[in-house]
């Protein structure tokens, strides 16, 4: 499919800048190229197909469709399921997570939401396409809807309502329920047209820079870092791989876009799959940027046992990962 792709770099590499085969720099180079090509090809494509989903099911829609429907447990997969759907990062947390408890929807609920929608967008699933192939893409996309489906299950059953901080629940007692039905606007789609590919290119401008930079650091990895060089220290054979590897993406934070090209080498350079896959979902999903937030509508406590949750359910995924690929 990208063979004319991997002939275009290989043309300017060696062709029109005269690079010698096999040198690091032409490794680098050349992995940049056909890279950055690719994976913009496959965001915009993906983003824009989104953008379609999500201008029919928009976050008002979902909040709404969530808080009055009895879907007798099946709300925490619907949740996390529309998460995948949401252009959001973990920084767009605290005003969903505002507008999700004022709108009546169970604290669980809102956190299988919150959960999966950084992890599993229109932006990762792009770039994981491209990166890793469609097999890959959708179990990741089915392991991102469980875990936020089952941290939700788990952190509903710890009621833990009374550790929202004073704030967040003087603004819940003092709302009141809205009444009216969420209406779509009878709008059809080549109307709605300009309006995505206005969305599109807002996000793909947003992203690029990310894109980027990630491509770039995973380029000079894969040109200068030598195989089994990772392999050594966090390879299948250390058990305790998956937790370290989650634990230390904490104190980082990116997007999907920043990080997953950095997975790509440290895949290729001999990292297991699902090892490099949690600490992917411990930098987009868990960091402390993402504490300070919510810090403002969550009581430390909270914020310590919505991370342990969370972390737990990734170091899972990525034991899981492992075996499975």
């Amino acid at each position: 499919m990208f063979d004319w792709l991997e002939n275009l770099a290989t043309w300017l590499v060696f062709d029109i800048l005269n690079l010698e085969k096999n040198s690091h720099l032409a490794e680098a180079l050349h992995f940049f190229i056909y890279d950055t090509i690719k994976i913009l090809l496959l965001v915009l494509i993906v983003i824009f197909l989104m953008g379609i989903i999500n201008s029919y099911f928009p976050v008002e829609k979902v909040r709404n469709y969530l808080s009055r429907k009895k879907l007798y447990g099946f709300e925490y997969l619907m949740a996390s399921t529309f998460g995948t759907v949401t252009p959001f990062c973990s920084c767009s947390s605290v005003p969903l997570f505002i507008g999700f408890v004022k709108g009546g929807i169970p604290l669980g609920v809102t956190f299988s939401f919150l959960v999966t929608s950084p992890l599993v967008n229109e932006v990762a699933i792009g770039l994981f396409i491209g990166l890793f192939g469609i097999k890959t893409t959708v179990i990741y996309i089915i392991s991102g809807v469980l875990l936020g489906t089952f941290s939700g299950m788990i952190l509903e059953r710890l009621k833990l309502e009374k550790h929202l901080s004073p704030w967040v629940q003087k603004v819940i007692e003092n709302s009141q329920r809205e009444t009216e039905i969420f209406e779509i606007k009878k709008t059809s789609f080549k109307n709605r047209l300009p309006s995505i590919w206005k969305e599109t290119k807002s996000i793909l401008r947003g992203i690029l820079p990310y894109v980027i930079v990630g491509i770039g650091i995973g380029a000079i990895m894969h040109g200068y870092i030598p195989e089994g060089f990772f392999e050594k220290y966090m390879g299948k054979d250390n058990w305790f791989a998956v937790p370290i590897a989650t634990l230390l993406a904490v104190p980082m934070y990116s997007g999907a876009s920043g990080v997953l090209p950095i997975v790509q080498v440290l895949v290729t350079k001999g990292i297991p799959l699902g090892t490099a896959i949690a600490f992917m979902m411990g930098v987009v999903g868990l960091s402390l940027p993402e504490a300070m937030l919510l810090k403002k509508v969550m009581t430390l406590k909270l914020i310590g046992v919505f991370f342990s949750v969370v972390t737990i359910c990734i170091i899972i995924s990525g034991y899981l990962f492992n075996i499975i690929l």
